[in-house]
């Protein structure tokens, strides 16, 4: 009885897995237009119903750009929540894609510029922004690099889709860490000769310098900076971004420039701004893909997050109830 309940046992577990490989294939072929076209109707839905982060994105809008009329925003709004829910459905691809079938899938655009850095025996610091499809970009320069790769990444809250994520972004190689902390592991991974790729789009506000992106004041993070200074390391800027077919091309510009006067932090702080000025441009042309749901001014323009302030407040009364001076 018990050899048959442990054929029987394995049978199940050989017809499991044979499903799943049968899904994991089916999602992998569904062609690129389908992925488009429901995930505008997800991202559409999503903006109809989510109206607090609606609401941050048209406030976003409208302060980054005064000139736009109510119409422009709200058009633009709602091609940001579909850009997202593009975002959402390419992820779950992606869980499934072979290496072959995610290099076969991308355009590149400055091919050279990215040769020219892998050519180097020291490594080199990829910056890019929450933009287009930035989970692919990273994944794609995993089955690309023939190099180490090391990606800083903020915890996502809810444990069972961090697990997820990070498993989705460890697929073909590449070392995740915490953002927290993660300055070491950055410098050991450049030292090495491999490749340290920072979003440099938001920042913890202990942790930011202060730079102009949009024309208004906001903090950054300077870790692209420092590391460039400290391990003479060039800096790369690549974006992966779609056309109105959703076909995904990655950028990659030239090196940037990278300032040493002796001073560090006079060279942190213009080096930083050159970098953001970078991904503003990048923002600039392709304004419908970046994560403009971000309360990416709430330290110096608070007033435009009234409700994140409130529930701010309210946890700092709380936290004055329970520990009172």
């Amino acid at each position: 009885m018990k050899l048959y309940a442990d054929d029987h046992q394995s049978s199940d577990h050989r017809t499991a897995e044979d499903s799943g490989h049968i899904l994991k294939h089916t999602i992998s072929k569904i062609p690129r237009r389908q992925i488009v076209a429901l995930g505008r109707l997800v991202g559409s839905a999503a903006y109809r119903v989510d109206v607090p982060h609606r609401r941050i994105v048209r406030r976003n809008l409208k302060f980054t750009h005064p000139d736009w009329t109510a119409t422009q925003i709200e058009t633009l709004s709602r091609r940001v929540f579909q850009n997202l829910g593009i975002s959402l459905l390419e992820s779950l691809q992606l869980a499934t894609l072979s290496r072959e079938q995610l290099l076969g899938r991308i355009r590149v655009v400055g091919r050279e510029n990215l040769q020219t850095a892998l050519q180097r025996k020291n490594g080199f610091i990829i910056v890019s922004a929450h933009l287009g499809s930035w989970e692919t970009g990273m994944l794609w320069l995993g089955c690309y690099a023939d190099k180490p790769i090391l990606g800083v990444a903020k915890k996502i809250r809810f444990a069972p889709l961090n697990r997820w994520v990070h498993r989705l972004r460890t697929r073909f190689g590449i070392e995740i860490v915490d953002k927290k902390g993660a300055m070491p592991e950055m410098r050991r991974m450049l030292r090495r000769g491999g490749i340290v790729g920072l979003l440099v789009d938001q920042s913890r506000r202990s942790e930011g310098v202060d730079v102009d992106f949009f024309g208004h004041r906001v903090t950054t993070t300077p870790a692209a900076a420092f590391l460039a200074i400290r391990c003479n390391s060039p800096v790369l800027p690549i974006f992966c971004v779609r056309d109105d077919s959703g076909r995904l091309t990655v950028v990659v510009q030239s090196a940037l420039e990278i300032k040493r006067s002796g001073d560090l932090r006079s060279d942190i702080q213009s080096n930083t701004q050159a970098i953001t000025a970078v991904v503003e441009k990048a923002v600039r042309r392709y304004p419908d893909q970046w994560f403009w749901v971000h309360k990416r001014w709430k330290k110096y323009y608070p007033h435009l997050y009234p409700e994140y302030q409130a529930r701010r407040e309210r946890r700092h009364q709380k936290d004055r109830h329970r520990n009172p001076s």
